[in-house]
């Protein structure tokens, strides 16, 4: 099993400044900050160049943490995760503790909970969700792996996760809409 205690030390100093980062997620590579500090999030908007009316995802560590940035889980939602074969995303009714600019203006939030042992250390060490958004300017294809980002990209954020690159290449996550009525929408498959 992998150490990495230096590398998230290292990232977490960077979050805590507002700082944005660049990590490798459960899915792609993907631009990072703390998802309660709105100047953070906006300097993620503005290196995607991405409009603000356009929402992006968040990681939390576990469930625990989960139902600490929902007003409320659905039931279903749990089940969903428990057998999704692949990274899925839920988008919630009523986020809670986040930053306004992450929460889209039906009150909603895609969340993850991050299946990826950097991650999901970083997060729980962290104490709080992390944006998580593909690494590429908007409308510009996401990238399959490390040597796809972008020189733009490379250079806005203000730490690159030092980890092995080779491993990412992996397809965006599902999204699903659950509404607190339990109703079901598959958004991305």
């Amino acid at each position: 099993m992998t150490d990495y205690r230096e590398e998230i030390e290292k990232t977490i100093s960077i979050l805590k400044r507002g700082g944005i980062i660049l990590y490798p997620t459960d899915t792609v590579w993907g631009i990072g900050c703390d998802a309660t500090n709105a100047e953070a999030i906006d300097k993620v908007f503005a290196l995607k160049k991405r409009a603000e009316n356009k929402s992006m995802i968040s990681l939390v560590s576990d469930f625990k943490m989960l139902q600490q940035y929902v007003e409320e889980v659905p039931e279903v939602a749990y089940d969903i995760l428990k057998y999704a074969s692949k990274p899925t995303t839920i988008i919630y009714d009523r986020p809670l503790r986040v930053a306004e600019n992450l929460i889209t203006d039906e009150n909603t939030l895609a969340i993850r909970v991050a299946r990826d042992p950097f991650c999901g250390k970083l997060i729980r060490k962290f104490k709080r969700p992390i944006v998580s958004t593909s690494a590429n300017i908007s409308s510009m294809p996401t990238p399959k792996n490390f040597e796809e980002i972008s020189e733009v990209i490379l250079e806005g954020v203000d730490y690159v996760v030092n980890l092995p690159l080779q491993k990412k290449g992996v397809k965006p996550s599902s999204i699903i809409k659950i509404g607190n009525d339990s109703t079901v929408k598959i958004i991305r498959k």
